[in-house]
């Protein structure tokens, strides 16, 4: 743990009492009152806390907690990373995440939400940023994927010793990107283009030919040469056509993308791909998510999906699956606005047994009716079970209704 002034150590030993005095009472907002209070009393904390440390930032509108978790699992082995392992991406999650921890850590890998990025950049002075991809999410209180993209331009290059690794197949990451003085560029697959077909410098046209290789003929903004590129399931150098194996548990085409960023960001801090590799292979759930757990004698596998991108990539996951639950809510943390789903094609849920629940059930019924998806409305996980054909269960939520069933299975197995 790096020396913190006493001002923050007492600002930390508050937040820590008013945690527990919340989770005591049963109140809402335990899980980030340690951060929040200890901010509200030493502004400083989260510069102290990650101190020395080498602090890599990850962020992008998908797959940061996972990326996170891998890079994370590779700098295991190089002296220790202490990280925000549960997904808590703001100021305050991240100083609860970071409090007591990493007393002998190197590394302090953190998970930050994209709009909150050009700040901790500034605060944590992060030596390197980890950028993934940009599309339409909760559009009630998140602003354009544009917008967003300037704020994390006009950052970077304001940050001449930050290294930059970024997704290069996504213009608005690249434009965002390019701004840094050091960056490394990633070419990995995406199956959603329709938030980046507009070049963020002109504004013009882009041509999105077969392999990722886009192109602005209006400005000539185009994709530059990739250091490194995800070919088949090989992360290959650009430099030498070295190819590194992605041994990976994770399901889906979106975590092997999400693997070869890890590998490259250790990459660029010293770490061989194929020594990461080795490291990614016991990474088999995160934060619950892909996790397989028996409910009510059932196999069943948690799977996060929250906008319209990270759908369709989750159903590349359950396609044929034998049932399906998609559970939907619209609480403050989801967004209120569910209009997204009009964005998903469910076709892909043909064949397979889908239980629709959760708050907005009815949203997603509308939807699912006038895609042609047959399905049947439940009111818990349990009836799903028990509804549902033999086979695996696979579970599709939004943030809180994920959050919901991890919490209601933990409480079933600490109760049997």
């Amino acid at each position: 743990m790096p020396r913190l002034s006493v001002r923050t150590q007492l600002a930390l030993l508050t937040g820590t009492m008013a945690s527990y005095l919340y989770r005591k009472t049963s109140r809402a907002g335990a899980g980030t009152v340690l951060g929040r209070t200890a901010l509200a009393l030493a502004p400083n904390a989260l510069r102290e806390l990650t101190g020395p440390l080498h602090v890599v930032l990850v962020s992008g509108t998908n797959g940061k907690t996972t990326t996170t978790r891998l890079i994370a699992a590779i700098l295991a082995g190089e002296g220790g990373a202490v990280s925000n392992a549960t997904g808590a991406n703001m100021p305050a999650g991240i100083v609860n995440a970071l409090a007591g921890r990493g007393r002998t850590a190197r590394y302090s890998v953190l998970e930050v939400d994209e709009r909150y990025l050009p700040g901790l950049r500034d605060e944590t002075r992060a030596d390197t940023v980890v950028l993934l991809n940009l599309s339409r999410d909760q559009l009630d209180r998140s602003p354009e994927t544009f917008l967003i993209a300037k704020r994390w331009r006009e950052a970077l290059g304001r940050a001449p010793r930050t290294t930059v690794v970024a997704n290069c197949n996504d213009a608005q990451v690249c434009w965002a990107a390019s701004a840094a003085r050091h960056v490394v560029w990633v070419a990995v697959e995406g199956r959603w283009e329709r938030d980046s077909r507009w070049c963020p410098a002109c504004r013009g046209l882009l041509d999105h030919p077969p392999g990722g290789a886009w192109r602005c003929d209006g400005c000539g903004l185009e994709r530059p040469a990739p250091d490194w590129a995800l070919v088949g399931d090989r992360l290959v150098s650009g430099r030498t056509d070295e190819a590194t194996a992605i041994g990976l548990a994770l399901p889906g085409r979106i975590n092997v993308s999400n693997a070869a960023m890890a590998l490259a960001t250790a990459a660029s801090l010293g770490v061989a791909p194929a020594a990461g590799s080795v490291r990614l292979r016991d990474v088999r759930s995160v934060a619950g998510r892909y996790e397989i757990v028996d409910v009510a004698g059932r196999r069943v596998r948690l799977l996060l999906a929250k906008n319209p991108a990270s759908w369709a990539e989750t159903f590349c996951v359950v396609r044929g699956a034998a049932a399906v639950l998609l559970v939907l809510n619209a609480r403050q943390l989801d967004g209120r606005d569910t209009s997204w789903i009009w964005d998903v094609d469910f076709a892909a849920l043909r064949g397979s047994a889908v239980f629709v629940a959760g708050e907005r059930h009815l949203d997603l019924a509308v939807r699912l009716d006038l895609n042609g998806i047959a399905f049947t409305v439940v009111s818990s996980l349990r009836e799903a079970c028990a509804a549902a054909p033999p086979g695996l269960l696979e579970v599709v939520a939004n943030y809180t209704g994920f959050l919901d069933l991890v919490r209601a299975i933990r409480e079933e197995a600490v109760g049997a």
